[in-house]
Order: C-alpha cells, then structure tokens, then sequence
C-alpha cells in the first residue's frame, strides 16, 4: 500500500499538475461556507513551492456533468486560496486547450495556475485518453493529493499517471497511510462503529470489517434492518425489507462480535419537536420511528470504545442533525476524542458530526474522503491511489 511521495520526487524547476479536492461548499452568492478542503491541500502546496516547482491545480467544483455553469466557476476558490498562500494565484480560463498551454509554459518556479473546474469536460468522467494527455502535457510531473476522489477513474484522478510519473500528496499519504494501518496492521482491540440510514450502502464494508474487528458497532436506522432480522417490531422506523436476510447472514457471520443497540430513542415524527421517550428494542411502539440510541446502548458502546485501541468509525447513531436525536452521535464523539485510541472518522456525515460538536482535533485522523473512505474500508482498491508509484 506503500506509495512514493512528493518527498521521493524531483521537483525543483519542474512544472508540477496537482489533482486537489476544492469542491468546497458555496452559499446562495458564490461564496464559500467552509474552506477545510482547501487549507487541508496547503502543505503539498506550501512544499512544492519551496522546492522549486511551479505548480498546477486541477480540480472539480459540484457537479455541472460535463457543461459550462457560470456559478460553478472556480473564482471564489482561487480568491480564498491566495488570501491562504499569501501571493497571487492564476485562474486559468479553462482547464485544457492552446491559452491554457500557453500560460502554463510560461509559469515560473513559485508561481501558481488554478485550472477551471474540469469538469466541464465531459471527458474528465469518461477518462477519456485523450482529454488525459492534454492535461499531462500542461507539467512535467503529477501530483495526486485529492483522497475524496480517489475513487474515481476519471482522467485528472487516474488517466493522468499514464503519461507522467506519480506521487501522493501529503494529504493523500496521510489518508492511505493511517488507514491502511487500520485495517492492514491494528492495533488490538479494534473496533468498527457503523452507522446511517442503510445497510445497502454499507454492505461491503461490514463484510470485510467483520473478518478484521474485534468489536463491530451498529447503530443509526440501519440497525432497524438487524432488529427485524432478530424478529423484533420496528414500527414506523426506515427498514430496508430487502436486505432483512442479509442482515440475518450479517448477524450469524458476526457471532459475539457484532452488537446492536439494546434500547432506542423514538419519536412520533423524525422532527424537532416531537414527542420521544426511551424503549428496549423489544417495546418500540407500532405508531413511532427510532431516531437515536438509547442510553443503555450508549454506555456500552462507549465502554467498547473506551478499551480499544484502534477505533473506525463511519456513520452517525441517529439523526443527529435535529438536536433532540442528536445525543447518540455526540455520546459516540465524545468517547472517541477522548480515547487514547488510532481514531478514524470517515464518511460526510459522520466527519460532519464531530466537525459540528468542535471534537474533529481530538480524533487522530478525519478522512477528507466520503466515498472514497468508504470503499477503502470495503477493501476495494482505488484507481487514484492504484495508479501512484510504488514505495518499492
């Protein structure tokens, strides 16, 4: 899993194209709301700068599929990022074609060129060879440091490292670093916490977290589908009927390792407001949904996590975005920043969480990959990380 680095590259006098993850959230006027992705990319930057390099960003911005969309333009990104860097950044008019070739030969070592958002190529998606080439021939040397689209098999990810040599980022190395030690090498106990709304989304996850855990943790409305693989009523809870049985095979393949909440939090509806009180999982009412774990399974999750030593967790308890269902999620965030445990948090919502309760730098490491997190915990390999030189 080892990759070379940024440390292992050549760099001085070289133009180098860096993949970024700048898909930061814009409010109503363009502006941005939170500029974590950006600062998380500033030491790769920072390092490239100092060694010599001119440096070349490509990133996307939302999703314009393929089309021109004037408010997903990349001008408030390239604002925020010299404000960051303290110098002047070139916006590019677009990311490909003579302009953009013209003034990337010409940057000097220290300067820095911002692409437009890629895409807006249809071919970025489609990995298209050739939209691939165009883009590698902008530098001499690539630098992937986007682990939130590591995922992907699109040309700036993936298709790129065909015609040049490439490296990880800081921030990708970070990534694959911490959680390949996770799962490849843990420290024992290890314990997976898994929550949100399906177990659909997650089905490779717990399958191979359950061959590698010593403790796995469900919660959130996924855990309704197991409560009604163990015959229990759910009232008017979210259960996936579909995947009740292989909720079943979950359970059986999970023996004493797996555990479900023992009591939940329902309400009359999944809103503020509403009426709730605390049931066993064997007395949730026919005219109510569960929104929370319960007190019950709180403290003993807690206590699990407590004793571990490496702890990932994906998913929130409940739906910890209306405060009143919020407690299960904070409880859980809680006991993992004040582990003495590897803690990682992968997942939107879950980073989210701890991000919101002002808990994300007590945690060894939160993923800036969503989708990406979630497929390295399946085990699957990433084409932006599979396409990276060996440390070997």
């Amino acid at each position: 899993m080892a990759k070379q680095t940024i440390r292992d590259a050549d760099v001085s006098g070289k133009r180098v194209l860096v993949r970024v993850d700048f898909n930061v959230p814009l409010d109503k006027q363009g502006r941005i709301t939170d500029d974590t992705r950006i600062r998380a990319a500033l030491p790769t930057i920072q390092y490239l700068l100092q060694h010599g390099a001119a440096v070349i960003l490509v990133t996307h911005l939302g999703r314009p599929d393929g089309k021109v969309v004037d408010k997903l333009r990349l001008d408030p990104v390239a604002r925020r990022l010299e404000e960051l860097l303290g110098g002047t950044v070139i916006k590019a008019p677009d990311s490909v074609g003579p302009e953009v070739r013209q003034i990337a030969s010409g940057l000097r070592p220290g300067q820095v060129l911002l692409l437009e958002n890629v895409r807006f190529h249809p071919e970025e998606e489609a990995n298209d060879a050739v939209f691939a080439r165009q883009l590698a021939e902008l530098a001499d040397v690539y630098v992937d440091d986007a682990f939130g689209t590591a995922h992907r098999a699109h040309a700036s990810t993936s298709g790129v490292a065909a015609y040049r040599p490439a490296y990880a980022g800081f921030l990708m190395e970070k990534e694959i670093d911490t959680m390949g030690r996770a799962l490849e090498n843990p420290e024992r106990p290890f314990v997976a916490l898994i929550g949100g709304a399906k177990v659909s989304t997650k089905i490779g996850v717990l399958n191979n977290l359950l061959d590698k855990v010593d403790r796995l943790l469900i919660g959130g409305a996924m855990a309704n589908t197991f409560l009604r693989a163990q015959a229990y009523d759910t009232g008017k809870s979210l259960v996936e009927e579909d995947k009740v049985g292989l909720a079943e095979e979950l359970l059986r393949k999970g023996d004493e390792k797996l555990l479900l909440p023992v009591d939940v939090v329902v309400a009359s509806k999944p809103e503020a407001g509403a009426e709730t009180k605390v049931v066993p999982v064997s007395g949730i009412p026919a005219e109510m949904l569960v929104v929370d774990i319960g007190p019950e399974t709180i403290q003993t999750y807690a206590d699990v996590v407590a004793n571990a030593k490496t702890v990932v967790w994906n998913g929130p308890m409940g739906i910890f975005e209306v405060p009143e269902f919020a407690r299960g999620t904070r409880a859980m965030a809680e006991a993992l920043a004040s582990s003495q445990a590897l803690s990682i948090v992968g997942g939107g919502d879950s980073v989210a969480a701890v991000e919101q309760m002002g808990l994300a730098d007590k945690i060894t490491h939160v993923s800036t990959g969503g989708g990406a997190s979630l497929e390295f915990l399946e085990g699957r390999t990433l084409p932006g990380v599979e396409v990276l030189r060996n440390a070997d």
